[in-house]
């Protein structure tokens, strides 16, 4: 059975490329978002198993959206999928306590981690 997730990006065109890959993998999309605001709101309502989370967003980032989810939910899974820096983000990704960190140009990478 599929993992039922939020997924948010400030990019509609990002957001639908990663719904489409997620159905693909057998998930279901519970919810979308487009900046971390409505991603920590969408969080308390959806209650979903997985998160994907972009990170440069108007409103409030990614980073600050996985500590305010995190906070009221430490059983939280969050994963960040971003074109930056994956060394630096990545160790911050690490630092938060989140599943990890994918470069949105390899987007498939998320279904081996995100698994069944």
């Amino acid at each position: 059975m599929g993992k039922r997730i939020l997924v948010v990006d400030d990019s509609s065109i990002m957001r639908k490329m990663v719904i489409k890959t997620l159905k693909a993998g057998g998930h279901k999309i519970v919810g979308e978002a487009k900046n971390g605001k409505e991603a920590t709101e969408l969080y308390q309502s959806l209650k979903p198993d997985l998160v994907t989370m972009d990170i440069t967003m108007r409103v409030m980032d990614g980073f600050t959206a996985a500590k305010e989810i995190l906070s009221h939910d430490k059983n939280a899974r969050i994963l960040f999928l971003s074109n930056m820096d994956k060394d630096k983000y990545g160790q911050e990704a690490k630092r938060l306590g989140v599943m990890g960190y994918v470069t949105k140009h390899k987007s498939m990478e998320m279904l081996a981690i995100i698994g069944k």
